[in-house]
């Protein structure tokens, strides 16, 4: 079968290799979708510290069973069947450490994850480990939605935990940096679930800002190339700031800019992680301490956010196939590592 191997950074391979074979304990997948984001990218150019070579790699995931190992049933208790469709979590928590005890599985301290410790979906066949079927992390995608968006579920999964962390309320002002799929897809969240008031999108691309805008009508867009972005935000707060402010990109200003504009009791998601090599940032922490602000992390997601995920789409709460904007196949790959680098669609899914 095809399957595209990272061998080391920027030397990444689509080649033929043997098709896996589907242990007792495994399921296999006829690939579907893979969608691609901005950490493929990342990993293409610089790799990934756990990341094993070689690899196949890719982690938005949906497909069809075509094998079921002897013993996946009896032992998790499932119905897993040939032909079911299915969408496979990227992150994969332990399930016995004491983050994952307490119910953190997004934060687990052995997490291991597709397409890094196990290979990823992009090939046309791939084999579901016994760590993601032991997790409950193998979801079966709801009948009215197609394989590409539930590969969408795993990127929406992540925006789901970071939002459930900031407790957004009707009506508050919501800011999102980033005009990329992730700050897209949070918009339509924090308005489709937590019925958020005005959201507010920033970016520097300002071709990406108005593509994404026309996707999710936001109610202003503000590019940071342009214009002094806390600046902005306190003119149409009439000089309050934000209450929920989402850093949705790789750039230490947006963090900056986030506290600077936080309104009183602001709460702030730092949803992007920063380059390894600039990882500082800049704070007036006597704005945080007088505002009385809250700053979150947030990294990846546990199971049931995916499946959350699956059903706020099957639903229409929060769509997303509007966002897919580019379908390419298996064989033109490396192009999708290109257009989503340059910020040239919203949402790229490999097709196998």
């Amino acid at each position: 079968m095809k399957a595209l191997r990272f061998y080391a950074p920027e030397d990444v391979r689509l080649e033929e290799v043997e098709e896996p074979t589907c242990g007792p304990g495994e399921v296999k997948l006829r690939v579907k979708n893979c969608s691609t984001c901005g950490t493929d990218v990342k990993i293409f150019h610089n790799g990934h510290q756990n990341l094993t070579p070689p690899r196949t790699i890719g982690h938005e995931i949906a497909g069809e069973v075509v094998e079921v190992g002897a013993d996946v049933n009896a032992t998790y208790g499932s119905e897993w069947k040939v032909g079911d469709r299915a969408q496979v979590i990227a992150a994969v928590p332990c399930g016995e450490c004491h983050e994952c005890r307490k119910g953190w599985m997004a934060v687990c301290q052995n997490q291991t994850s597709v397409g890094y410790q196990y290979d990823g979906g992009f090939a046309e066949y791939m084999i579901v480990p016994q760590q993601v079927l032991k997790v409950d992390g193998l979801n079966r995608i709801p009948d009215n939605v197609g394989y590409d968006e539930a590969s969408a579920a795993e990127p929406f999964a992540c925006a789901i935990n970071a939002q459930e962390l900031l407790g957004i309320e009707p009506g508050d002002t919501v800011v999102v940096f980033g005009a990329g799929p992730i700050g897209c897809m949070h918009i339509r969240i924090a308005r489709g679930v937590h019925e958020a008031g005005p959201v507010y999108l920033v970016d520097v691309n300002a071709e990406r800002l108005k593509m994404s805008a026309d996707a999710v009508q936001p109610d202003e867009t503000i590019d940071g190339s342009q214009v002094d972005v806390v600046e902005r935000v306190m003119e149409l707060t009439d000089g309050r700031g934000a209450d929920v402010i989402i850093t949705a990109t790789a750039a230490n200003v947006t963090q900056e800019q986030a506290i600077a504009m936080a309104a009183r009791n602001g709460r702030i998601s730092f949803f992007g992680g920063l380059p390894k090599n600039d990882p500082t940032i800049t704070c007036d922490s006597n704005v945080v301490h007088y505002r009385q602000l809250h700053i979150h992390g947030a990294n990846g997601s546990a199971p049931e956010h995916n499946k959350r995920a699956l059903e706020y789409i099957s639903t229409g709460q929060v769509p997303v196939k509007d966002l897919i904007t580019r379908h390419i196949p298996l064989d033109d790959v490396m192009d999708a590592f290109s257009i989503v680098k340059n910020g040239e669609a919203i949402k790229v899914t490999v097709e196998p």
